[in-house]
């Protein structure tokens, strides 16, 4: 067993009287005014005086225990943490677009529009749809921003109507962001391919339903094949197609949901289109839509007249701003850049590897851990921990227990239809020999639920922090650190 070292938090590294460094006695003559008006921080107690050695290697040592994508693989399902290549980085970075100020004329900040309106019109082809909002600052912020022009056209249309439907397969988020938006939600229940009953849903779909949220593929990874049929039977209503395109990964440049008669799509450019992602953000969900909603869209409205652009704010029918300034400009960037650097024969080779993967994984694993659905999957793949409940093992300590062959545990517990779920979902940034280290540490852990269990119920063993009591935790938090 390897023994992990404690970090101690730096309070309990301070000693009275350190410096990380000290300044030779002034040969002037100090002027007491000279700092008069100033916001001066007064002396904090308790505050940490530690060298410069210290601080450094401590912080070091902390930046060494975050583990991240730049470090290994991370099979988050439904999340999909793909590398960030660092060419998108270097491009956002560039001085000509992170040094304007936000309040600058549209005189100064004609390259900024030109990009931002060329990265709508590739995001309009790519999806299908005829107009896009970049505003919304992430995925769940897109979802509000399309269920928000739903209802402003069906109260222009004199009813905002009642109801909103969505799958039990569908984000977490969805019911939020319906309920917000003033809806009441009825849940569609899966068939038993984990897609969308369609005697479900033509029983509930009635002239007081705004609206279908739909994921595709869904939260199993599932395609749902009847989008056609189910739009046919939403749209007979009065209705509209709301689609999360939080797995866009699994269809870009081989089908467009424009196509599958989608009116409203929220994109993760955060997701898809390689930005950084996780740890708070910023992220970047725009708001595809087709031309009946584009009258609803955010303002300002990015437009184009004798080759120069312009903010159009004169857009009697929006929903007015849904995010300050722009969105998230420099996430833009990023996803431009990658877009521009595949090509449309790179984003389908992005999408076909993704799918390749998670079948890699799905059929290394088939048998050894509990497929619910047996559905063709395409990016992602959700097994169950029923097999190994035999031996008393959750899909917790499973997760635990990967903490200590060095690799990220992915989703668990979610989608809720699969009880002690597991999650994969590994990308196209995966090569084979870490999809094998994955397969063979899952494979290992299979075979120790089986033969010691108990190395798995205390898992893991080899990180700076070992299993919490999660009850204990949640009742009694510790928020702030005594110094005894």
């Amino acid at each position: 067993m390897i023994n992990v070292i404690r970090e101690p938090l730096i309070f309990e590294i301070s000693s009275p009287g350190k410096t990380a460094f000290r300044l030779p006695p002034l040969d002037v003559p100090e002027n007491p005014r000279a700092l008069e008006g100033l916001p001066l921080r007064e002396d904090i107690d308790g505050f940490p005086e530690v060298s410069e050695t210290e601080v450094t290697r401590h912080f070091t040592r902390l930046s060494q225990m975050n583990y991240c994508v730049d470090f290994g693989f991370y099979p988050l399902g439904s999340c999909t943490m793909k590398y960030n290549p660092k060419i998108n980085e270097k491009v956002a970075s560039l001085g000509s677009l992170i040094d304007i100020h936000p309040l600058a004329p549209e005189s100064l900040v004609q390259g900024n529009l030109e990009l931002m309106k060329t990265l709508e019109r590739l995001l309009c082809e790519i999806t299908g749809m005829d107009a896009v909002t970049l505003q919304p600052a992430a995925g769940a912020h897109g979802e509000l921003t399309g269920m928000m022009l739903i209802r402003a056209y069906h109260q222009a249309h004199g009813n905002p109507r009642k109801y909103v439907l969505i799958p039990d397969s569908a984000h977490g988020t969805n019911p939020s962001s319906a309920h917000i938006c003033g809806y009441v939600v009825k849940e569609i229940k899966s068939n038993e391919r984990g897609t969308i009953s369609l005697e479900e849903l033509e029983k509930e779909m009635t002239e007081e339903v705004a609206a279908l949220m739909v994921t595709n593929p869904n939260t199993l990874g599932v395609f749902e094949s009847d989008i056609c049929r189910i739009a046919d039977i939403v749209h007979a209503k009065g209705g509209f197609v709301y689609m999360d395109g939080a797995n866009l990964n699994a269809l870009a440049g081989i089908t467009r949901p424009g196509d599958m008669k989608v009116d409203v799509l929220h994109l993760n450019l955060h997701k898809t289109f390689s930005t950084p992602h996780g740890g708070g953000g910023p992220g970047s969900g725009p708001v595809a839509v087709k031309k009946i909603l584009e009258p609803y869209l955010p303002v300002p409205v990015i437009e184009e007249k004798d080759g120069r652009y312009y903010l159009n704010y004169n857009r009697p029918q929006s929903i007015g701003r849904v995010k300050s300034f722009y969105g998230h400009f420099q996430v833009m960037l990023k996803a431009l850049a990658y877009i521009l650097t595949l090509g449309p024969a790179g984003l389908r080779e992005m999408t076909e590897i993704a799918v390749l993967n998670s079948n890699y994984i799905r059929k290394s694993l088939e048998g050894i851990y509990h497929l619910k659905y047996d559905a063709p999957t395409l990016h992602e793949c959700v097994f169950s921990d029923k097999y190994q409940k035999e031996f008393g093992i959750t899909n917790l300590d499973i997760c635990k227990r990967l903490l200590d062959y060095g690799l990220h545990p992915p989703t668990m517990s979610f989608p809720l239809i699969v009880h002690g779920a597991l999650m994969i979902e590994p990308t196209e940034t995966e090569s084979r020999r870490d999809l094998d280290l994955f397969i063979e540490a899952m494979k290992a852990i299979d075979r120790e639920a089986r033969e010691n269990p108990e190395l798995l119920r205390t898992a893991p063993h080899i990180t700076y922090v070992r299993r919490l009591d999660e009850v204990q935790a949640a009742r009694n938090p510790v928020l702030r650190w005594e110094k005894k």
